[in-house]
């Protein structure tokens, strides 16, 4: 732990701009990282007062693959991102967590009663408590602690808020009670762990992944419990494109259910086989059998599977693509995967309210600026959010134009893929 007026100084004075930008990834963010940490630093300073502190890194998450295929125990490619929580902690002696994020009500809990409470469910206090928990379950150390948050993984961005600020949680007990001796896969398993029985939210494990491992990785979750991750080593900018995630400022209100419609479904024709999860059906079963499924079950339900199958064999066949260098198989198969999303797994807008084509608007407005270069698709779980973008570098400008122009300035982010999932910065 370092003095935090010590470290204010030494932001101040560069002492970590290469730090930064093996971080971050990209030299024009160095002067605006440099401010930010120093804000945040002060920003501890004015509700805790001074101390001896530490800095925690999470990073978003781009799904690059596998749209909805991470629940039924299949395979993904996704990205950590130059997007990030920061958190300056420092250790409490007694049981108390207090957390403050920038913008938000302070939180606290003490650490001697992590059972879960229903009331907190849908908050922040309940991810908090349900890291620690099931940290603890896993028999690690938990104790309490100061954090001062801040977070560019906005609410609603599409490149999960949520699992960002649990895999800080988890590096946070790692690093104070622990020696950062918790791995990536353990903590990314307590954060999903946390979202789906404290929080409330029927995830898989994807984002949690993808943010507590880091860089671009094909992973592959047939035994979920511990999971096949292979590095891809693939610079986007080396292909002449820009990686895009856009905002369209859908509404996630009333959406839960329908997030949660599509592990059902999917689950509900695994069940008809005997099966958990689809992952275990064979495809040549389901084929076979449509006309019984489509009488016992939902169509829908049907044409989601079928969508699994195919994903799941395009996230491999992307990697692979990027394995070889074929930056162009690569950007065909995101397209197929963008139109199985759209038509099959039906995401891009809720059936029940038709009226909210955000997305749809922004696909149709993405593939009119790229003219049949590039690749655009719907991006995480869908029906309002993000779309994601693969934009040739002179185009990136007209992109960013178009798309802001629509849904607002700031909506259209160009990201690079950072190198580091959670972590100690300092």
């Amino acid at each position: 732990m370092k003095n935090i007026h010590t470290l204010i100084e030494e932001f101040e004075n560069g002492s970590y701009q290469d730090l930064l930008l093996d971080i971050y990834a990209d030299p024009a963010l160095l002067e605006h990282q440099k401010e930010r940490y120093i804000k945040a630093l002060k920003g501890y300073i004015a509700e805790y007062g001074e101390a001896d502190v530490e800095i925690y890194s999470a990073p978003g998450r781009s799904e690059v693959g596998g749209n909805h295929t991470d629940h039924q125990c299949g395979h993904v490619l996704a990205a950590s991102v130059n997007l990030d929580v920061i958190a300056v902690v420092s250790a409490n002696a007694g049981p108390l967590i207090q957390s403050k994020s920038e913008g938000y009500p302070p939180i606290t809990l003490d650490v001697t009663d992590l059972s879960c409470v229903p009331s907190e469910a849908g908050t922040s206090q309940a991810l908090i408590r349900g890291v620690a928990a099931r940290l603890q379950q896993l028999g690690f150390k938990v104790g309490g602690f100061k954090a001062y948050m801040t977070s560019e993984v906005l609410s609603g961005s599409g490149l999960s808020s949520s699992a960002a600020f649990e895999v800080a949680i988890g590096n946070i007990l790692s690093g104070l009670y622990n020696n950062m001796a918790i791995d990536a896969v353990t903590i990314a398993i307590a954060a999903q762990y946390a979202e789906n029985v404290y929080f409330g939210k029927p995830c898989g494990l994807m984002d949690q992944m993808a943010s507590s491992v880091g860089s671009l990785t094909a992973i592959d979750f047939k035994d979920s419990s511990s999971p096949v991750i292979r590095r891809i080593e693939a610079d986007f900018s080396s292909y002449a494109h820009s990686l895009c995630i856009v905002d369209t400022k859908g509404s996630h209100a009333n959406l839960t259910d329908c997030y949660a419609a599509i592990p059902g479904e999917m689950k509900a024709v695994a069940a008809y086989f005997g099966k958990n999860v689809l992952r275990e059906v064979p495809y040549e079963d389901v084929i076979e059998n449509l006309p019984a499924l489509m009488e016992k079950l939902s169509g829908r339900a049907v044409i989601r599977a079928l969508h699994f199958y195919e994903e799941d064999r395009r996230a491999i066949a992307e990697a692979d693509a990027l394995d070889k260098n074929d930056f162009e198989g690569f950007l065909s198969l995101v397209r197929q995967s963008g139109h199985s999303s759209f038509e099959y797994l039906q995401n891009v807008y809720p059936a029940e309210m038709p009226q909210m084509q955000n997305l749809s608007i922004g696909l149709f407005l993405s593939e009119k600026v790229l003219a049949g270069r590039g690749a655009c698709r719907v991006h995480g779980g869908g029906f309002a959010g993000t779309i994601q973008a693969f934009v040739p570098d002179d185009l990136v400008e007209a992109y960013r134009q178009a798309l802001d122009a629509c849904f607002g300035k700031g909506s259209c982010y160009v990201l690079k893929v950072r190198k580091y999932g959670g972590m100690k910065v300092l």
